[in-house]
């Protein structure tokens, strides 16, 4: 139980971490560029042919140019998903707002409170029998112990 909800919590913060993480366009190679929202393998295949061709892209308007495909209106959404040209927003574009990530989505929502008890092996199970076992005799030991002590304190 203590494993999932570990791995739970890292799944949370590793898709926190990447829906928030830009990419520049002359830094970001095509799996990057892939994961900005309205970015597909065609459109980062040619961003990064452009950018092979002509080097990296100067501003927005240059990267507006270059890649065909790319409008004013495109270049304000890929820069409200994250994209940016030399560490530059798009200016005009909103600023990114901070959306949760759909992996965080089902994350957040509570988990069902487990009403079945953990299956156990066999093995756990005789362990526990066996430790249980031997309580109770450490138990019968004490106080049969007691009893007699009790018993030669009386006789003295």
């Amino acid at each position: 139980m203590f494993k999932k909800l570990l791995m739970a919590t890292v799944t949370l913060f590793v898709s926190i971490g990447f829906a928030f993480a830009g990419v520049d366009v002359n830094k970001g190679d095509q799996a990057a560029l892939d994961g900005i929202k309205g970015i597909g393998p065609a459109t980062s295949k040619a961003i990064i042919e452009e950018r092979s061709k002509g080097g990296n892209f100067k501003d927005w308007n240059d990267f507006e140019t270059r890649v065909k495909g790319i409008g004013e209106k495109s270049a304000a959404k890929l820069s409200e998903a994250g994209l940016t040209v030399n560490g530059q927003s798009k200016s005009g574009a909103a600023a990114k707002a901070p959306a949760p990530a759909k992996a965080s989505a089902k994350a957040e929502v509570p988990a069902k409170a487990d009403t079945k008890a953990p299956v156990k092996t066999k093995a756990e199970l005789k362990a526990e029998a066996k430790a249980e076992a031997k309580a109770k005799k450490a138990a019968s030991k004490a106080e049969a112990s007691a009893a007699a002590s009790t018993k030669a304190s009386a006789a003295k």
